[in-house]
């Protein structure tokens, strides 16, 4: 008869921002007789699932499993919803398109109806009309998250959250205190290794003396693009996607006023890209530079007054999980902020950790297997963001870049047969990778159900579209009307913490 495992003693997760605070969460809640440690380590300002304000909607999930609720963060950290991203100048001078969260448009509509209702092909230049909820929705500031409890007419709409990240990691500080995580601020002196691998210990540094050392059976390495667990293995080894995508220089604009919308832009320029993220605290500008751009032509397209510039060498660890150490966040892929998703790769390996999680002692089996995803994870991410860069302008802008086999493989089954392959671990839904794909200018091929189907299926389908949007648009009020509703308290003692979770 087998027995069964050991349960870890302590975790020790390495890192000050909000992917160490949210592990440490989520470690806590799924091992509650297990000690947390966090080792607060100086950040990184190239640490971009540390600074982002933003994910996907997988993290919604990610926050409910923990306990986190949406009403603590809209409330407390001045949160908000984007249901889309908005692309301009991608496929031509003047072209825009959007890329909606979800999967709400079934996929044998995606060619002819899409094409019809749109007004004409996706890489056609001037803004056409909206081709999902989402877009009708965004168009009309109108939205609201569904109670739940009845079916409505937004039931089908996926959205993300963006809130300000100082605030939001405060909230979840907080909450981590209440669950009994330990806190200790320094810096690393020494690693001793365990013999197997791994790390026994971690002797910690303050103010230039050595205070201890913190004993783990699994480490947990947040500490930013330095990795500085991870990389101190023999076994690290790092890919790096300069092959694929370019070493950029990020410009920072200063915050400006706040804003409510339900959309963030991504547009094209000669300079570069320019992503403008609307925070209800304050609208962030970020210009992705392109080669030889000067300092005055790149302070010209950012067109605020500039914060910072940060240089960025991209690329993600072989592996992310060696001996007892595991990489989240930057220190498993330090890549640029462009479509939101450096936070979402952060949370969804952290998800699968979660899946994952060891005993005292480590399965090499299952570090494989976890490794084997998490690599998946990163090349799927690497690969959306490839696509940005082979777009039909993007080429003129950034220059001819080769593309990985996988992508090609993409691309070429989009644009000669109008669908996608599979992909394990992708970092978007079909739906939405397809969207993207249009919105970026990449002609669709025909499918062969759209060859088959018959022009009035796709007449029915263009009416009942309408009636979906008439009803959306009747039941989702303003959405600076919802947002005043959403925070006013509820509960006057609102801890963040969702009272119905258990173990």
């Amino acid at each position: 008869m087998s027995q069964a495992r050991e349960r870890l003693r302590r975790i020790c997760i390495a890192g000050s921002g909000q992917v160490a605070v949210i592990t440490a969460l989520a470690l806590r809640r799924t091992v509650p007789d297990t000690e947390v440690v966090v080792l607060g380590l100086p950040g990184d300002p190239a640490a971009y699932a540390d600074r982002a304000a933003t994910a996907l909607p997988y993290t919604n999930k990610l926050h409910d499993r923990i306990g986190i609720t949406e009403e603590a963060i809209i409330q407390q950290a001045a949160g908000s919803h984007r249901l889309l991203m908005r692309y301009f100048g991608w496929g031509a001078e003047g072209q825009s398109g959007a890329m909606p969260y979800g999967a709400q448009l079934d996929a044998q509509w995606r060619t002819r109806f899409a094409k019809e209702w749109g007004g004409g092909p996706r890489n056609a230049a001037g803004r056409r009309p909206a081709g999902s909820l989402a877009e009708v929705l965004a168009d009309a500031a109108r939205f609201a998250v569904p109670p739940g409890d009845m079916p409505t007419p937004l039931d089908d709409i996926d959205y993300a959250l963006r809130w300000n990240m100082p605030a939001y990691r405060d909230l979840m500080v907080s909450i981590a205190q209440q669950l009994g995580v330990n806190h200790v601020v320094g810096d690393i002196a020494a690693l001793e290794p365990n013999g197997q691998g791994g790390i026994a210990s971690v002797a910690v540094e303050q103010q230039g003396q050595i205070q201890g050392k913190i004993e783990a059976d699994l480490f947990v390495d947040c500490s930013g693009p330095a990795a500085r667990l991870l990389s101190a293995l023999p076994e690290a080894k790092r890919m790096d996607w300069s092959t694929f995508l370019p070493a950029l220089r990020l410009l920072h604009g200063k915050p400006q006023q706040g804003m409510l919308a339900l959309e963030d832009r991504a547009s094209l320029l000669p300079e570069g890209w320019l992503v403008e993220f609307a925070g209800a605290d304050g609208l962030q500008i970020t210009l992705g530079l392109a080669e030889s751009i000067s300092e005055q032509d790149a302070l010209q397209a950012l067109g605020v007054e500039p914060a910072e510039m940060v240089t960025l060498a991209q690329g993600c660890a072989k592996d992310a999980w060696a001996g007892n150490v595991v990489a989240l966040g930057d220190a498993a892929a330090s890549f640029e902020p462009l479509g939101h998703l450096n936070l979402d790769l952060a949370h969804r390996q952290l998800g699968l950790l979660l899946e994952m999680l060891p005993g005292r002692v480590v399965e090499p089996l299952e570090r494989a297997e976890f490794n084997r995803r998490a690599a998946l994870m990163a090349q799927q991410v690497r690969d959306t963001l490839a696509t940005h860069y082979v777009a039909p302008r993007a080429r003129g802008v950034f220059g001819e870049k080769p593309l990985p086999e996988s992508l090609l493989h993409v691309l070429d089954q989009y644009t000669r047969r109008g669908r996608l392959p599979f992909r394990e671990e992708a970092a978007l839904l079909n739906q939405e990778y397809m969207a993207l794909l249009g919105a970026l200018g990449f002609p669709a091929g025909v499918t062969p159900q759209s060859q088959s189907q018959d022009p009035g299926e796709a007449e029915a389908a263009r009416t009942a579209f309408e009636v979906q949007a008439r009803q959306a648009l009747q039941f989702a009020p303003p959405y600076q009307q919802f947002m005043a509703q959403m925070m006013q308290p509820q509960q006057p003692a609102d801890s963040g913490i969702a009272g119905d979770l258990q173990y």
